[in-house]
């Protein structure tokens, strides 16, 4: 059973949080999409991705390609199917279902934009309300502080 991990930014913006995370997850040997519904959003993601250093290279492809399914990390609104971990950005909905199927769900939101901020209560409220293990992460100083465990 897997966990929603809220991420709360603040201090860095999401160009530089998701490809440490998309890192780690890697790391953790699993596939990962990353989830949006913006498609200028994804091109700005997928560029950030190609433009990172070259010792962090992260393979990856936009959704809609022939390779889809040999992607390690695919960036598109899709299914959950074949990944160990989904992160949404800019609201993307997940179930509870992806959830609790999931290794990780990681849900990124602007905490310096009031609706982003009500839609993951939303989506914090929705999930836990279902059973969902969740943790919510605040940038404090530029360090990441767990703040809640539900």
């Amino acid at each position: 059973m897997g966990a929603a991990f809220f991420y709360h930014l603040t201090d860095s913006p999401l160009e530089a949080t998701l490809p440490m995370l998309v890192g780690k997850a890697r790391g953790a040997g699993w596939r990962v999409l990353v989830r949006a519904t913006d498609d200028a959003l994804l091109k700005r993601l997928d560029d950030v991705l190609w433009q990172g250093p070259e010792e962090q290279f992260t393979p990856h492809g936009l959704a809609g390609g022939p390779y889809d399914a040999d992607q390690p990390v695919l960036l598109g609104d899709v299914a959950s199917d074949g990944f160990a971990c989904v992160m949404s950005v800019a609201g993307a909905d997940v179930t509870p279902d992806e959830v609790n199927t999931l290794e990780r769900t990681c849900i990124l939101f602007d905490g310096h934009d009031g609706d982003a901020l009500q839609h993951a209560r939303g989506q914090w409220k929705a999930l836990t309300d279902a059973g969902c293990t969740a943790q919510y992460w605040a940038q404090e100083g530029g360090r990441w502080t767990k703040k809640a465990e539900k």
